[in-house]
């Protein structure tokens, strides 16, 4: 079945006349006649948390999710998903691997200077190889669990494991943590408070597409001081 494309009326705040756009709709189990798949573009930006985590051999590894978000306050906790695998790791891939053996796992804000590195870190090596040596990241080890974190990222969040959900789907797994330990670089922050504008989070788009957050603006909630 093709997407259906309607034409409705659209009312805007001009006083010309009413103009129409055309508007898509499918159902994912048929396709989306488009040449890319705009699910992801639709559900942006998204935070990238770029995980690092330790093998029970004690090889590290470091990957870039956009998958990823906090889900809680107390205790922190977070989440990220994984969505596909390696031929070396099974029904998914070395971060699921690793965690699934040591329990633990570290989130890396990705600052904006650290695109490439980050993107290098994409890449799918053998499991035995460690992409910190490959991107020429330098890592400093965590204080509350036994995992790498990359030293230069603005922010980290150390976290143990508290559960791995089978999503629908052949290899997509979601992985909650709570968070143990909260690393702060000071150059991130201004008067106490963490100043986005200083380190320029990375965010992912659709397609092959990023953003860097730049403008930020403050807003109240109703009834708030």
């Amino acid at each position: 079945m093709r997407a259906i494309r309607r034409a409705r009326p659209y009312h805007g705040i001009c006083t010309h006349a009413t103009t129409a756009e055309l508007t898509m709709f499918y159902r994912p189990e048929n396709g989306h006649g488009l040449p890319h798949n705009p699910f992801n573009a639709i559900v942006a930006p998204r935070p990238i948390g770029w995980i690092s985590t330790r093998g029970t051999d004690g090889t590290d590894n470091l990957a870039p999710y956009s998958f990823f978000n906090a889900v809680a306050y107390e205790p922190p906790q977070v989440m990220f998903s994984s969505t596909s695998t390696k031929p070396d790791r099974g029904d998914t891939k070395d971060s699921v691997a690793q965690i699934r053996e040591t329990g633990v796992f570290c989130v890396n804000i990705v600052r904006f200077d650290q695109r490439d590195q980050m993107n290098a870190t994409a890449a799918a090596l053998d499991k035995d190889q460690d992409e910190f040596t490959v991107a020429d990241i330098e890592k400093a080890e965590c204080e509350s669990i036994s995992c790498p974190r990359v030293t230069a990222s603005p922010a980290a969040l150390e976290c143990k494991l508290t559960q791995i959900v089978k999503l629908p789907g052949a290899a997509n797994f979601a992985i909650f943590g709570e968070v143990t330990g909260i690393h702060i670089d000071d150059m991130a922050m201004t008067d106490g408070v963490l100043d986005p504008s200083k380190y320029h989070p990375l965010a992912r788009m659709g397609y092959k597409d990023y953003s860097a957050i730049r403008d930020v603006f403050t807003l109240k909630r109703p009834g708030e001081v």
